[in-house]
């Protein structure tokens, strides 16, 4: 039973860290630039498959490095053609082009690679179990948990210490005010969505090595990302960072003793935070932390 238990908590940290990653991308997008951002997943899937085109090149390591910043690259295009044009209209707009584009850059990736799972080879040495006893604690899974804090933290260090992270966390208390400074809000909005693609990309590149690729991979993280923020809080990524966690964790649990409501689980966690506080765990602060 022990081992259950264990062998299923750590799945749920290992998709809690992917809902994590996905979570503070979709905050990022949200606090500044006002878009619910429903193709989010699908940039998540579009960096797995930059991995695996790329592995056979410049191997797993180099393909995890090049990935997540090729995946930038093609957010910050898209967001100069396509987003940016909803920026002035009601929030049903952006909900629908986003919606749109997402099923646009599932059926792209099945054009290109096909609708049939394609696996993302790691190296062997992170396929081995860290011990006997614990033989479903592989190293690669220990290396995503490091990886994601790495870059949970990397990303607080952005937003608090860089001029471009300073001002989008001004950005989402008063962009008017930040415009009136100078700031180029159009090139701040750019480069913001390309961070939260950067975060999708990495997601995508750590998913398809533990869990395979497929055009729809993006799908069933989506949702579970949006309701991370919304339990930690919108406008708090400390929040977002804490919902994640504690939606994979509590579903990985749920597991355990009640499978049939392991899904379920984390919209009983949404409604009870929403009804005990509504603005979140965290929410209260609403702004960049």
């Amino acid at each position: 039973m022990l081992q259950l238990v264990l062998f299923n908590l750590t799945n749920g940290l290992i998709v809690g860290t992917f809902y994590v990653l996905m979570a503070l991308g979709l905050s990022l997008i949200i606090n500044l630039s006002n878009v619910v951002n429903f193709a989010h997943g699908n940039f998540l899937a579009i960096g797995g498959y930059f991995a695996f085109v790329l592995t056979p090149f410049i191997g797993f390591w180099g393909a995890l490095l090049v990935s997540p910043f090729l995946t930038a690259i093609m957010g910050y295009v898209i967001e100069k053609l396509v987003i940016r044009h909803v920026y002035a209209r009601n929030h049903i707009y952006s909900l629908l082009l986003t919606f749109g584009l997402g099923f646009i850059l599932q059926d792209v990736c099945r054009y290109i690679w096909g609708p049939s799972p394609l696996p993302l080879n790691i190296p062997a040495e992170l396929s081995a179990a860290i011990t006997p006893d614990l033989f479903f604690i592989t190293w690669y899974r220990v290396f995503m948990v490091a990886i994601v804090a790495v870059a949970v933290a990397g990303l607080f260090a952005f937003l608090r210490y860089t001029r471009v992270g300073m001002r989008i966390r001004a950005g989402t208390l008063d962009l008017d005010t930040v415009s009136a400074l100078g700031v180029n809000v159009s090139a701040l909005r750019s480069y913001n969505f390309a961070v939260g693609s950067f975060l999708a990309g990495l997601a995508g590149v750590l998913a398809a090595g533990q869990l395979g690729l497929n055009p729809n991979m993006g799908d069933d993280l989506i949702m579970p990302s949006f309701i991370a923020i919304i339990v930690g809080g919108v406008g708090s990524l400390t929040g977002t960072l804490l919902g994640g966690l504690l939606i994979g964790v509590a579903s990985a649990l749920t597991t355990v003793f009640y499978p049939s409501a392991a899904e379920a689980v984390i919209y009983v966690i949404m409604a009870l935070v929403l009804l005990i506080r509504p603005r979140g765990l965290l929410g209260e602060e609403g702004m960049l932390q």
